[in-house]
């Protein structure tokens, strides 16, 4: 069992696998972008479309194979709760490559509709 990259701690076949595998939705948005992220780690640009809303999803979406998401900092959450329909999750992203090392600051913006939660759009911030 591999842990899931999303730093739950959790083994990624109980946490974000079964998200990524179509066999249940995210139940918060902090959820899905928790999902999110892990599929950035592993790869999985068909779950990344396919949880973006439609009126912001990208026609294509290719992955940069060299760089390597290996940590997760959720930073603070408002709203996207399993009772609510939109929800911000703002976090910090760490990342390898060839090149060096780094991380990525978003608050992203998420909306629960009939499919379940997706993420609409976010504001990068400089890394802390």
């Amino acid at each position: 069992m591999t842990r899931c990259p999303c730093s739950s701690g959790l083994p990624f076949d109980e946490c974000c696998g079964p998200l990524h595998a179509g066999d249940r939705t995210a139940g918060t948005a902090e959820q899905l972008m928790r999902s999110r992220f892990s599929a950035f780690a592993v790869g999985d640009a068909a779950y990344l479309r396919r949880t973006w809303h439609a009126a912001t999803r990208p026609a294509h979406l290719d992955l940069d194979d060299d760089v390597r998401w290996y940590r997760l900092d959720v930073l603070a959450t408002a709203g996207g709760g399993v009772f609510d329909t939109t929800g911000t999750v703002e976090f910090e992203a760490f990342w390898r490559s060839p090149g060096g090392r780094g991380s990525m600051r978003e608050v992203s913006r998420f909306r629960r509709g009939p499919d379940g939660w997706q993420y609409v759009d976010g504001d990068v911030r400089a890394p802390a």
